[in-house]
């Protein structure tokens, strides 16, 4: 309900002009978009001066909160020196000392870093360098990427043909690259009916069969590491992930981990790669690393893949690609504050015990008939709705349910964007444990209006 003659000129103009991201746009007309007027911390905060939990970090990206003063004041203070600059033959301060950091951070192997703009982008490039390293190497037949079922890496058309969600690729593909699709982890439904504490990651022997069926063929294969988040947060044992390691080092297979969604403290730790001692070929960074203030990414690889694009102009060795936007200073300086917070005070530490309240709080939605499932990885968490417990099974699309609990969410003060029938809490890190009580309390409500 639109309350004053402001917002509702200013939802209409919306209307008119603007076209939102995974949006039915048609809806709007009877559900206007919120109208947020600032940031607070943890909170958004609309028109009107009804104030939300961000629930889902602005779509995943949010660390240390909306106007955190340390941020604003990077930013600023690069403004004051320079708003961009293009990063072809040029360079600067914020992105020298950003590159270094990541390197310091990240597994011990991955020495370079290349900067674009979005997560998208960052996958994109690690694609075409994989490719193009192969061809360099003399081995041009290593066109093929593996992926998961259930796993989302962006929806441009490179990405797009290394996802496993039929719903963003459907319409497209006809025009996608040709891949190879393997059956991913899916723990609450385990097909080999184990739990967690006895799983050994038998489901692996999906990806180990395509891989050995083309052997030499295959470029890379691409995860989600531990949380596969568009899926619906599903996530999975690290031994997936071992093993992965193993299978691809025998086969001489690159491994691209898409940290976008994990990485930056999420799982609890810094980056899943480097809390698991695992070595990727490439890693994809965006989201966290600006704690959601301006659009950033970066592809970090090791110097192996370095050295075949490295020659003399002749060579045409060089990897041609690039973004007008590439190493924004503005973000940069943003992305080095960002890790500054991130690595100081023992942050990540501090992490622990807000990690622990998460799953005894949500732990208390398990007693609910319709919670299939309450499932954690460090400051991650979802709830999987379902019609029935026993069978698992879940609701109809038509009913909407998830939809219909976001709009309770509303009312209640918190902002939720449910993946289907999952409601997941992916908030700030600053959140506390008052404010998580909050959170989980509104959400409890929310579904208990709608299922009970």
């Amino acid at each position: 309900m639109l309350s004053n003659n402001s917002e509702n000129y200013d939802l209409k103009r919306d209307l008119k002009n603007i076209w939102h991201p995974c949006t039915q746009m048609k809806e709007h007309e009877s559900e206007p978009p919120l109208l947020i007027e600032k940031g607070d911390g943890i909170y958004l905060i609309d028109r009107n001066g009804k104030r939300y939990i961000d629930v889902i970090s602005s779509w995943w990206v949010n660390l240390f909160g909306h106007n955190h003063p340390h941020l604003n004041k990077a930013i600023k203070n690069q403004l004051d020196q320079m708003a961009h600059v293009m990063f072809a033959g040029i360079t600067h301060a914020p992105a020298i000392n950003l590159a270094e950091t990541l390197v310091e951070l990240t597994p011990p192997n991955l020495t370079k870093v290349f900067f674009s703009d979005n997560g998208s982008t960052s996958v994109e490039i690690a694609l075409k360098m994989s490719l193009q390293y192969w061809q360099q190497s003399g081995e041009k037949q290593r066109t093929k990427f593996i992926y998961l079922s259930g796993g989302y890496h962006g929806e441009t058309l490179g990405a797009l043909s290394v996802c496993g969600i039929n719903l963003f690729r459907e319409k497209f593909n006809g025009v996608l690259m040709q891949n190879l699709e393997v059956q991913g982890p899916d723990c609450y439904r385990c097909p080999y009916d184990l739990k967690p504490d006895s799983c050994q990651a038998e489901c692996f022997e999906h990806l180990e069969k395509t891989l050995n069926e083309n052997r030499g063929t295959v470029a890379g294969v691409i995860v989600e590491p531990l949380v596969q988040g568009a899926a619906g947060m599903k996530i999975y044992s690290p031994v997936y992930l071992k093993k992965l390691q193993e299978a691809c080092e025998d086969s001489q297979t690159h491994t691209i981990y898409d940290e976008v969604a994990v990485g930056f403290g999420r799982t609890g730790s810094l980056f899943v790669c480097d809390s698991h001692g695992l070595k990727p070929t490439f890693l994809c960074l965006s989201k966290g690393i600006t704690s959601g203030y301006l659009p950033l990414a970066a592809t970090l690889t090791s110097d192996l893949i370095y050295q075949t694009f490295y020659g003399e102009h002749a060579s045409m060795k060089l990897f041609v690609h690039s973004h007008s936007y590439s190493a924004n200073p503005l973000a940069c300086a943003c992305a080095n504050e960002t890790l500054s917070l991130l690595t100081k005070n023992n942050f990540l530490e501090n992490l622990k015990p807000k990690i622990k309240f998460i799953g005894e709080t949500g732990s208390l939605f398990n007693e609910y008939k319709w919670c299939g499932e309450f499932r954690q990885k460090g400051m991650i968490a979802a709830i999987e709705l379902v019609r029935d417990k026993l069978s698992k099974d879940t609701f109809h699309l038509k009913d909407r349910v998830g939809h219909k609990i976001y709009l309770e969410g509303l009312k209640r003060g918190v902002l939720m964007r449910p993946l289907g029938d999952v409601i997941y809490f992916i908030p700030p890190l600053i959140i506390t444990n008052e404010e998580i009580k909050v959170m989980m309390d509104a959400a409890l409500e929310s579904i208990e209006a709608v299922l009970s």
